[in-house]
């Protein structure tokens, strides 16, 4: 029998514990946000109640890797994590497999190929959508910028411009409810691409 909501606390209280500070976008409160939008999106999508149940699990473990200061690869780490501690709550050899591969789904380039994956994948992307963006982005520059200190503001500008023209959603939720925001908020970087160029010239 599954305990969620143990397994859920214990979870937590690791990554608030074990997180390095300067994570301030793939930090606890992000991961509990993932957990939520994941939910909110099956749920939308008319997931059964077991499915939800794993994709919530996948959610709270997408980022673990994270705790062991792993950047580049952190999701398998994370699969480490949650093969680690997952028996121990009742999940079964083949619901971990699901897991594992939902986590996977979430890898930059996304590219999920169940349901099961698409919600995790859009859930974990979903602020590109929302006016949280700018405020969330900018927390991902300054956490990016202690891996490469001399990252600019405008390069910043650009790799986001690059990756929101790439992305796209996958579940009919994200793409009625969050795409228009996502286009809007690609109109204000290249808005504020070219500002710099017209103070330049005036």
């Amino acid at each position: 029998m599954k305990n969620w909501n143990l397994l859920y606390n214990n979870v937590m209280d690791c990554l608030k514990a074990r997180l390095s500070p300067f994570l301030i976008y793939h930090d606890w409160k992000h991961t509990q946000h993932v957990v939520k939008m994941a939910e909110h999106i099956a749920l939308q999508e008319q997931i059964n109640e077991d499915d939800i149940l794993l994709i919530k699990t996948a959610a709270l473990f997408h980022d673990g890797g994270f705790i062991n200061n792993r950047s580049e690869g952190h999701e398998e780490e994370s699969i480490r994590f949650a093969k680690k501690k997952l028996p121990a709550f009742g999940y079964t050899k083949k619901e971990i497999e699901i897991i594992v591969e939902m986590i996977r789904a979430t890898i930059i380039p996304q590219k999920p190929k169940t349901k099961l994956e698409c919600i995790l994948a859009d859930a974990d992307l979903e602020y590109l959508g929302t006016d949280d963006f700018a405020r969330l982005g900018n927390n991902l520059y300054l956490e990016l910028k202690h891996y490469n200190p001399n990252l600019s503001a405008e390069e910043w500008n650009e790799m986001q411009i690059n990756f929101l023209q790439s992305h796209f959603y996958h579940t009919a939720f994200c793409i009625q409810n969050r795409a228009a925001v996502k286009e809007k908020n690609l109109k204000g970087l290249l808005q504020q691409q070219k500002s710099p160029l017209r103070q330049k010239s005036s």
